[in-house]
């Protein structure tokens, strides 16, 4: 792994010539929320400004469990989006396998993109019997304890530095009126397993439960801390605390009235719409303060085919895009907005916030296998409809719970 030159010198390069003929090229997306939608207005901007196309934004509510049928259907029938955000991870494959996604190698080649790669085996769900068909734009990861200042400085208490220090905080919130734990509806809890698995149960679990798909190392004694980790959450968590979006949650702990929160680094970028500042009004643990190694996925962008008599300029806009959401200007602009950590090596990252740069320390030992990097779209929505009914339903038992883990686990391809 390379290591990110933080204090270099910052050269915009022109990675395309324009088009003869400008064209419309819609792009489909699920970045929503307050920093999310400030993150991606910056691919829209350098796409406009550096090849004179018109970038036709389609935002998908839902994040990817409910943009993907959308997303999947629409290029299925025939009617595919000039270009389209993806989870890095296997979401596409079936779509690949079907000849309907652009070859994206010899783009890939003539970039030289494995020369500036942070991490090569982001490009690894993106290929196929050899061939590149999606580039991922940044690295995200889950595994991260958010913690609100206010909420400390409430109850008399420095900030946790960990996960253990965090749950002996949770009596003095409650005493204060304080919610130990934000959690939005729906998809947010997904994530939080796997952040327990790598910051409770260690890097060795999340490698035997997302890669090798091992149901025994789910039976075993390192999950079912994760498991007791879950059960404990849903003491100070119930449906009628909880918010509409994971934004609603950064406003929480922004205001004090939600202690903590476990959610990716994408959290960051509502955080800081919102106005607030790393170190003053929250505080970020990766790895929950525990584990110095972090599951990676990220967000890629694929290109399908499209149908017979297309314009070629539209043909011609998808080459660009895909050329300039991985050139060096599109990726400082894009994460510095989203929170999430660029692919790229060669890029000046001296406006990074502090939460940003523990991550970029972080990468030099390697990322784990995320669950939507590792498991099928299937799989990830068997985990997350099991993770929202054990939140919702106390009459599930933790062995209930890991048993249940251990079978769709098991089962998984």
């Amino acid at each position: 792994m390379k290591n990110f030159a933080v204090a270099a010198s910052f050269a915009v390069a022109l990675m395309s010539s324009t088009a003869a003929m400008a064209a419309d090229l819609e792009v489909t997306h699920w970045w929503t929320s307050a920093g999310e939608a400030a993150a991606v207005a910056e691919f829209a901007r350098v796409f406009e400004e550096e090849t004179g196309n018109k970038w036709v934004d389609s935002a998908l509510s839902g994040s990817g469990t409910g943009a993907n049928p959308v997303i999947i259907s629409r290029i299925l029938g025939g009617n595919p989006m000039g270009a389209t955000q993806m989870n890095t991870g296997r979401d596409a494959e079936e779509l690949i396998q079907a000849g309907l996604m652009r070859d994206l190698t010899d783009i890939a080649d003539e970039m030289d993109i494995k020369s500036f790669f942070v991490d090569e085996s982001l490009l690894e769900p993106c290929t196929y019997e050899g061939r590149i068909y999606c580039f991922p734009v940044n690295i995200h990861s889950w595994d991260w304890l958010w913690l609100s200042t206010a909420a400390y400085d409430t109850i008399g208490q420095p900030v946790p530095t960990n996960w253990d220090e965090y749950v002996a905080s949770w009596p003095a919130l409650q005493e204060a009126g304080i919610l130990p734990f934000g959690l939005a509806t729906g998809w947010p809890i997904s994530g939080v397993p796997g952040v327990l698995m790598a910051g409770i149960g260690g890097s060795d679990l999340v490698i035997d439960v997302n890669r090798d798909k091992d149901a025994d190392a789910v039976r075993g004694p390192e999950f079912r801390k994760v498991a007791e980790a879950m059960d404990a959450l849903r003491s100070v968590v119930g449906p009628e605390m909880m918010v509409p979006t994971f934004g609603d949650v950064g406003n929480q702990l922004l205001a004090g009235e939600a202690a903590g929160n476990i959610h990716g680094d994408w959290l960051q970028g509502d955080l800081q719409v919102a106005g607030g500042v790393p170190g003053e009004d929250y505080e970020c643990l990766p790895g929950l303060g525990m584990n110095d190694q972090l599951t990676g996925g990220g967000d890629s962008f694929y290109f399908p085919i499209l149908p017979a008599g297309t314009d070629p300029a539209v043909i011609e806009a998808q080459t660009e895009l895909a050329r300039l959401l991985i050139s060096p200007e599109a990726q400082l602009a894009f994460n510095l907005k989203k929170g999430s950590m660029p692919i790229r090596t060669d890029i000046d990252l001296d406006g990074a916030n502090a939460c940003m740069k523990k991550a970029i320390v972080l990468l030099d030992n390697g990322l784990l296998p995320s669950g939507d990097f590792a498991l099928s779209s299937d799989t990830q929505q068997q985990l997350q409809d099991l993770s929202i009914e054990f939140i919702d339903n106390d009459a599930i038992t933790v062995d209930d719970y890991v048993e249940r883990y251990a079978s769709i686990i098991e089962t998984a391809d």
